[in-house]
């Protein structure tokens, strides 16, 4: 039996790929860059090179465990963990964490995003046996994969890693997305990397981590110790869970803990979570435009992010730096430089065509 196990965090709404995602099918479970897979399915797929199938959890919203059903056939049903109530990163690591401990107590296990793109899916892979094999070393780490920074972006949180000749780093602290003259000196400092949210630990040392830094979350979850992976877990996660404080992994655990390390990753990563972000990472024809599954006829246009259904017929003219999204009933034009306002013109569209279109 293999002491390795993954949790893929998938209950997020994904607003800012309005209107592809919406609240009852947000993007993790769309194929946003047109490669035939959905989001979750390249990021299941990834971690099965080294992880059994029947090893990886997938922590989702209630509301979308059908979804998980449909794209994810080989995952078994109890594997597929519903959380009744938004409430963050923290509460649903610790809960998948207490899970995979009572299967396996010599279980290690990654936490992984489930809409992030990772182009070198190779040298993700040998990265993450790296931090694998410094888990199992050093019991007690907490573990995370860091991005190196292309450009100083005020989007990603930071770490910041002591300097040292070893692959793996000591952490010597988390920052918070710095203004854009602080990113420029994390990125001149040369110890920064971007926080992208994966991590990597052994269940008795981040459970461990929880009961020293979160003893009332934990004491809320260790209550249910016996009902967890039965068929009674569901009742007391719609009683329990709700209760958790609404808190991310960061400042429950990381910020307070003195074993975490870093591995600056070696692959290129983008977290696809704007128009803007998917724009960058997707190829660009000869006009600068990007495209997702339409036909494009562009005159005069240039520096354009274009998405539609497969298939679909457009034709710009003398448009410069646009969004340009197809999706079911809604037609989305909007400048480039206007995406960070797709909230509020989501919400502006909700109110005057009804909460369907949301």
């Amino acid at each position: 039996m293999s002491n390795k196990y993954a949790v893929i965090m998938a209950g997020g709404v994904g607003s800012r790929f309005w209107p592809v995602s919406k609240q009852s099918f947000p993007k993790q479970f769309h194929d946003m860059l047109g490669l035939g897979k959905s989001l979750l399915q390249m990021t299941f797929t990834r971690l099965q090179a080294q992880i059994p199938a029947n090893n990886i959890l997938i922590l989702t919203n209630e509301a979308y465990v059908d979804l998980v059903k449909e794209q994810l056939p080989e995952v078994l049903p109890e594997n597929i963990v519903a959380e009744p109530a938004m409430r963050n990163t923290a509460p649903c690591i610790l809960l998948a964490a207490l899970k995979i401990q009572k299967m396996n107590p010599e279980a290690s296990m990654i936490v992984a995003p489930s809409d992030h793109y990772i182009a070198e899916e190779d040298l993700f892979n040998e990265d993450l046996a790296t931090t694998f094999a410094f888990c199992e070393q050093h019991p007690q780490a907490l573990m995370t994969l860091g991005i190196q920074p292309t450009s100083p972006n005020t989007g990603y949180g930071y770490i910041e890693y002591n300097h040292e000749t070893t692959a793996v780093k000591k952490v010597n602290q988390f920052r918070e997305k710095p203004n854009l003259e602080t990113a420029q000196q994390f990125l001149d400092a040369g110890n920064f990397l971007w926080n992208a949210g994966i991590f990597i630990w052994s269940v008795d040392a981040v459970v461990n981590a929880f009961a020293k830094a979160q003893p009332t979350m934990t004491q809320l979850f260790t209550n249910g110790m016996q009902v967890l992976n039965t068929e009674e877990e569901v009742s007391f996660l719609e009683s329990e869970y709700p209760k958790a404080e609404n808190i991310s992994v960061d400042y429950a655990i990381m910020e307070n803990s003195e074993e975490v390390y870093v591995l600056p990753a070696r692959f290129s990563w983008n977290d696809l979570g704007t128009w803007g972000s998917l724009y960058d990472k997707l190829d660009k024809n000869e006009e600068s435009n990007a495209i997702v599954n339409a036909s494009v006829t562009a005159i005069a246009s240039h520096g354009n992010m274009v998405r539609t259904a497969p298939g679909k017929k457009v034709i710009l003219q003398g448009l410069e730096d646009y969004i340009v999204v197809d999706q079911d009933d809604v037609l989305m034009i909007i400048p480039k430089n206007a995406e960070q306002e797709i909230k509020e013109i989501r919400n502006t569209a909700m109110d005057k065509y009804g909460k369907e279109i949301g």
